[in-house]
């Protein structure tokens, strides 16, 4: 290869560069490659070195120099900013001449890798000519800085890199997210702990190069994130071996289907919750007179075709009952304006993807999936059918195209604990709580407030039905006489021990009070939001993930009590109804410590819907602890997968959705 040939790839460089600078300058960016030392002036912030040998360091991971020397040399893209008569110039083009020739460039450059950066010691030139090239990888001695332990999260995800390097032996293999590794081996087919050989890596890098291009093309390059984190995402909806069979248009318009749930990773907070139904989408609908009214309600639908899956029958299972009813409720007050088909006894999976393609070939434009499990079949029928809204009973998913709903339970759960308060003769309630998901520990900590609010003795003693057989009878054997039992699934299940019950003389329980999910206006509220444009309103209000967390207030939740319940107690329920549906009364706005004795609240502070929902702590009241994923019951474990509290410290499996 001729020398000019060299000498013309330095100009373009050079323009790149100049360009690159004139950017940084422009938009108060510092216009050259950061310098290491200057950004570990502080000797504490470093926890060791680590000598990695020769490794293929990805170009686009070079991002600055270890000394000062060179610095204004380069753009901080590494691109020269030296004329074409310097001397710099002259060693730049022989070492481009080099590459272009046989023998190429064979002496590895030296590095310096601090948090997944690397920095030059030697060999700036040989990494700016690479980069002009766009070369993939640059082979180098590495030493790796190993930063000191904090809470900063960079740092935490770091050393979860540094961990899975050990397996992986990619640098490309990095994220932002904890958790992350282990949902990629999972998604691979590999165990936990599997170590990856030389072809493995190969054909992972090859896939990724190829996601990478769609990635880029759509603008990937400006988010906050990883390729690899990209890739994840299409992973939960994709298979890895699909990269191989899928042309490049055809990987393109996958991604595009869940690019808003790729973009939604950029987010510190990527679930946007409501609370509430909007204004003017609650109760009855409303004529919007003249004629700009009609022409705005001929923009949305008139009649719905409404498809529910559920993972069970209402006859085996009563969650499904209760949303079974539900979907009747909203089929007697919509009669005319739905069309309604049920799926039942669907399991995750193959099951739940057909049958939910079966929905929309019968002409579904609604979709509620009753279960947490079902959500990965609902992202797949999202992204291919964007003109179909799908919801899914859970919270705390962020994919904007599946949109989630859940009730807060615990704001009936305050109530039962203020009458628990009442009723119990020495401040000793029992609970039984169901599994460590999202939401549970606030009911928990609700009803311990609830029972304190009347009694200042109340003590919560906490057991769990998901590693316990039979929670109530060891909490009777232990002398207990007011207990909290599961949830009513229904108002019309009154009979059993459901809720809060008082142990009888007999031994036989009798019920007092207990919340209960009222999904029939749930329903009917989001039908109506559709028909009324509620429901695109909420959409145009950023691209976050939607989760829909009614209450009280909206009359999703309620509290159904027992005839036998004293008068006093009653008056006093009704005045609590009244001051959480209204607002007046938060459960949580007050002087709340913590197990571990840390205050949680001084008592003024509001607590947001994503603390509460997302609480992984207990009130010093409560006797007891949140079970740890070891401690629980088989049946219980894919739950705590999907929705608990510690769902990202829990190793994913190879089989089963990953979130």
């Amino acid at each position: 290869m001729s020398r000019q040939e060299a000498h013309d790839q330095y100009s373009r460089a050079l323009k790149l560069g100049q360009r690159a600078y004139k950017d940084s300058v422009l938009h108060g960016r510092y216009p050259y490659p950061p310098v290491l030392d200057e950004i570990l002036m502080d000797d504490t912030l470093i926890a060791g070195q680590a000598d990695m040998g020769i490794i293929e360091i990805p170009t686009e991971q070079i991002i600055g120099n270890k000394t000062v020397g060179r610095r204004s040399a380069f753009a901080d893209n590494f691109m020269p900013l030296l004329e074409l008569d310097s001397e710099f110039a002259n060693k730049w083009i022989d070492l481009c001449a080099a590459h272009l020739s046989d023998e190429g460039i064979r002496d590895p450059v030296r590095c310096y890798e601090y948090l997944g950066r690397f920095y030059v010691q030697e060999g700036n030139k040989r990494v700016s000519v690479l980069k002009s090239y766009d070369a993939p990888t640059v082979p180098g001695y590495v030493i790796r800085i190993i930063p000191r332990w904090s809470e900063d999260p960079a740092v935490q995800v770091y050393y979860e890199f540094m961990a899975s390097y050990q397996m992986s032996g990619l640098y490309q293999v990095s994220f932002t997210r904890p958790g992350s590794f282990g949902k990629l081996q999972a998604a691979l087919g590999y165990e936990p702990d599997h170590v990856w050989d030389k072809d493995e890596q190969k054909r992972f890098l090859s896939g990724l190069t190829y996601f990478k291009a769609a990635y880029k093309k759509l603008g990937g390059n400006e988010l906050p994130i990883t390729p690899a984190d990209a890739m994840l995402v299409w992973l939960r909806v994709y298979p890895f071996d699909a990269l191989k069979t899928s042309s490049s248009q055809e990987l393109l318009k996958s991604l595009s289907a869940l690019w808003a749930d790729i973009k939604v990773l950029a987010h510190s907070e990527p679930i946007a919750v409501s609370t509430a139904p909007a204004s003017g989408h609650d109760e009855a609908e409303e004529e919007t007179p003249g004629f700009l009214g009609r022409l705005f309600k001929a923009m949305f639908p008139n009649h719905l075709n409404v498809a529910f899956i559920n993972e069970r029958t209402p006859e085996e299972s009563d969650w499904a009952r209760a949303h079974d009813l539900g979907r009747q409720y909203m089929e007697a007050l919509l009669a005319d304006r739905v069309e309604v088909q049920v799926f039942n006894s669907v399991r995750p999976g193959e099951e739940a993807d057909a049958a939910m393609e079966n929905a929309i070939a019968n002409g579904a434009q609604v979709i509620f999936a009753t279960t947490p499990p079902l959500i990965t079949s609902c992202r797949k029928a999202a992204a291919k059918h964007p003109n179909v809204r799908v919801l899914n009973c859970s919270a705390s998913m962020p994919y904007t195209g599946v949109r989630t709903y859940y009730s807060r339970i615990y704001e009936g759960k305050f109530i039962t604990g203020a009458i628990a308060g009442a009723m119990s003769p020495d401040g000793s309630i029992g609970y039984v709580a169901s599994n460590p998901i999202f939401g549970v520990p606030a009911s928990i900590n609700a009803f311990a407030l609830g029972a304190g609010l009347v009694n200042p003795r109340a003590r919560i003693r906490l057991k769990w039905s998901c590693v316990d057989s039979d929670p109530m009878g060891d909490l009777i054997r232990e002398g207990v006489t007011v207990l909290s039992n599961r949830d009513l699934p229904a108002p019309d299940r009154v009979q059993e021990p459901w809720g809060l019950c008082l142990l009888q003389p007999d031994g036989s329980l009798k019920p007092l009070a207990s919340p209960y999910w009222h999904w029939g206006n749930f329903y009917v509220k989001i039908i109506r939001s559709i028909f009324n444009g509620g429901w695109e309103a909420l959409s145009s209000k950023g691209d976050k993930a939607v989760n829909y967390w009614w209450g009280m207030n909206s009359r999703v939740v309620d509290v159904l009590l027992s005839d036998s319940l004293p008068d006093g107690v009653r008056q006093l329920v009704k005045i609590l109804q009244l001051g959480v549906t209204n607002g007046s009364i938060e459960p949580f706005r007050r002087f709340l410590r913590s197990q571990d004795g840390a205050v949680r609240s001084e008592g003024e502070r509001w607590f947001s819907p994503e603390e509460i929902l997302h609480m992984d702590w207990l009130c010093d009241c409560v006797e007891g602890s949140i079970p740890e994923f070891s401690e629980l019951l088989p049946m219980s474990r894919s739950i705590a997968r999907l929705q608990g509290v510690y769902r990202d410290t829990i190793p994913p499996e190879k089989e089963g959705p990953l979130l």
